[in-house]
């Protein structure tokens, strides 16, 4: 049986890196970006110019999209400009070539005001007296986005579009609140120990999204280890696409 074609948009950021060598073996896959991805084939064109991406969607069967300005502080300018156009076209530029599944990485952002609530404001500096971490209640996807910043705006501006997309034109969206993506793939402060996404868990969770049964339409998960202290929830993934964190950030404690 013939690889599945896969698209990684913003290819040669630290997740596409992370992603294309834990998936290479397993899919065929390619990139487009404004700069080169070492190991994959890469379309060379800016996010925000549909008619230069367009060549790349051609004959794909998943769009993986982690186009953006990453920075959580990044400017509303910044995120106004580059990563809402970026994102509107990946999904019109996958309507256009008849891909049948977009993968979107979202992120933690998009609900980041959260943490300022207790028991999540407490956990984020590392005061654990008087939680229980097996009776904690998480934040899942059900509850109201609360972006915290331009940059989580813009997140939610995803979500938003990839449902849109996938109501009207049938195109299957799975969005991916992820959590700390680092180089190290491990934890470096306090609040990383409740929401690191190591590597190899992160090569897991969108080798699910891609994978996942056409049935799925529709959803939204969060992407992080199985943390000890997590906040976010991570069961609504294990049943909507079968995700199985096997790393916790507590190993490294």
């Amino acid at each position: 049986m013939a690889k599945k074609k896969v698209l990684i948009t913003g290819s040669s950021g630290l997740i596409g890196g992370i992603v294309h060598r834990g998936l290479a073996d397993k899919y065929d896959i390619s990139g487009v970006d404004i700069r080169p991805a070492d190991g994959i084939t890469t379309r060379i064109a800016d996010m925000r110019d549909l008619d230069a991406i367009q060549p790349a969607f051609e004959g794909v069967d998943a769009v993986v999209d982690l186009a953006a300005i990453v920075q959580q502080d990044s400017t509303w300018d910044d995120v106004y400009t580059n990563n809402l156009p970026a994102t509107y076209n990946t999904f019109e530029a996958a309507r256009r070539a008849g891909v049948k599944r977009v993968v979107f990485a979202s992120s933690n952002h998009a609900a980041g005001m959260w943490e300022f609530d207790p028991p999540y404001k407490h956990i984020v500096v590392g005061e654990y007296e008087g939680l229980d971490s097996k009776t904690l209640r998480r934040v899942t996807v059900d509850m109201p986005v609360r972006p915290d910043g331009p940059y989580g705006i813009g997140k939610t501006f995803g979500e938003a579009t990839g449902r849109h997309y996938s109501d009207q034109y049938g195109i299957s969206v799975l969005c991916m609140r992820i959590g700390t993506v680092n180089p190290e793939g491990r934890p470096t402060t306090v609040r990383q120990f409740a929401t690191i996404l190591t590597h190899p868990d992160l090569v897991h969770l969108v080798d699910r999204c891609i994978s996942a049964p056409d049935s799925v339409r529709f959803g939204i998960v969060y992407g992080i280890s199985n943390n000890t202290w997590r906040f976010w929830d991570i069961e609504g993934a294990r049943k909507l696409i079968g995700y199985e964190p096997q790393d916790d950030g507590e190993q490294w404690r």
